[in-house]
């Protein structure tokens, strides 16, 4: 399992809590996911906030969070350039 970008400890990314937690790839698609898979871009999510109605699977505004949290912690690590190459959409 690769370390995650986006956090050290194992709790859920939005609230704190540390139960309940499921892993939340946050680049979507088979191929997107063993991208985040590789570059560390997966958070613990509390399953509601993960699959739930209002959960990163379903709520845009929740996964678009995500998504540039996630570009900002790449690009701090690789580079915009990388970053264009690799997911090649803008989130920010």
């Amino acid at each position: 399992m690769t370390k995650s970008l986006l956090q050290d400890e194992k709790e859920c990314y939005i609230s704190g809590s540390r139960s309940g937690l499921e892993r939340h790839h946050i680049m979507a698609g088979t191929a997107n996911r063993k991208l985040s898979e590789k570059y560390g871009l997966w958070v613990w999510l509390r399953s509601d906030l993960h699959t739930g109605k209002g959960g990163a699977q379903y709520e845009q505004q929740l996964n678009r969070r995500l998504k540039q949290d996630a570009q900002r912690a790449f690009e701090k690590v690789y580079g915009h350039e990388k970053w264009m190459q690799v997911f090649r959409k803008n989130y920010l």
